[in-house]
């Protein structure tokens, strides 16, 4: 549980070392001095799953660091569904385009689990970037990389049918953020059918569809809040060897 008026968390803190964050985000990143003083800001917290952190269209104060567990970013369409925009993991920032830009906030943010995470305000968050042009150019390197992957991904998706747009889903989100596991990975955060069909640019049906014959070849097993990719190398076939 978290404190929200104080920003503590009620469990016990691990340190900082104990968490190994990739390369590819903004903490792992970071040269290890950069990455002190970035940690220095703000109040630990924890969260439990299916808490909102910030809600699209308010005002941005604050950042977060995410230390540990998985959040998701979701947004409303037209008419009044939820579209899976994102997902972030330990090692990533959230919430920092607003802050930056001064304008509202263009997504709801939602753990997917137990997260720990550093909470940064506006003004601290700026007044660091300022101080320190080696972490302002991690910040910027890393908007520029969600960008690109954005960019990537809409590329990508370009004439392929929905089976091969959901294959190529699947297999980014578990190169990206499963555990592997022998020849698969595991997807240890809860993605809902409307999430992946959001993601894959299809038609709920046509994702139930298209999952039901991925369990049916053993590509891939659900379970409670969990996807298990069991062929990594089957997945990745289905989804690039067709073009």
């Amino acid at each position: 549980m978290v404190n929200r008026e104080t920003g503590r968390g009620t469990g016990g803190r691990r340190p900082r070392d104990e968490w190994a964050w990739p390369a590819s985000g903004l903490l792992g990143g970071l040269v290890r001095g950069e990455r002190e003083r970035l940690l220095a800001l703000g109040a630990q917290v924890r969260y439990e799953a299916d808490r909102v952190l910030m809600r699209e269209s308010e005002q941005a104060g604050f950042v977060v660091i995410l230390l540990d567990g998985v959040v998701k970013a979701t947004g409303r369409t037209h008419d009044g569904r939820d579209a899976l925009l994102a997902v972030r993991m330990g090692g990533d920032l959230v919430g920092e385009l607003a802050v930056m830009d001064g304008g509202l906030r263009s997504a709801t943010v939602t753990t997917c689990g137990p997260v720990a995470a550093r909470i940064v305000t506006r003004g601290d968050f700026l007044d660091c970037l300022r101080r320190h042009p080696g972490i302002a150019h991690a910040v910027n390197a890393s908007i520029v990389t969600k960008l690109r992957a954005a960019n990537s991904h809409r590329i990508d998706f370009t004439g392929c049918d929905a089976s091969t747009r959901l294959a190529r889903v699947l297999h980014q989100i578990a190169m990206a953020y499963g555990e592997r596991a022998g020849q698969g990975a595991v997807i240890r955060w809860p993605i809902t059918q409307p999430e992946l069909a959001t993601l894959s640019g299809a038609a709920e049906p046509t994702v139930h569809k298209a999952l039901r014959r991925l369990r049916e070849t053993g590509v891939v097993s659900t379970g409670y809040r969990s996807i298990r990719v069991d062929d990594l190398a089957l997945l990745s076939s289905l989804a690039f060897d067709q073009d």
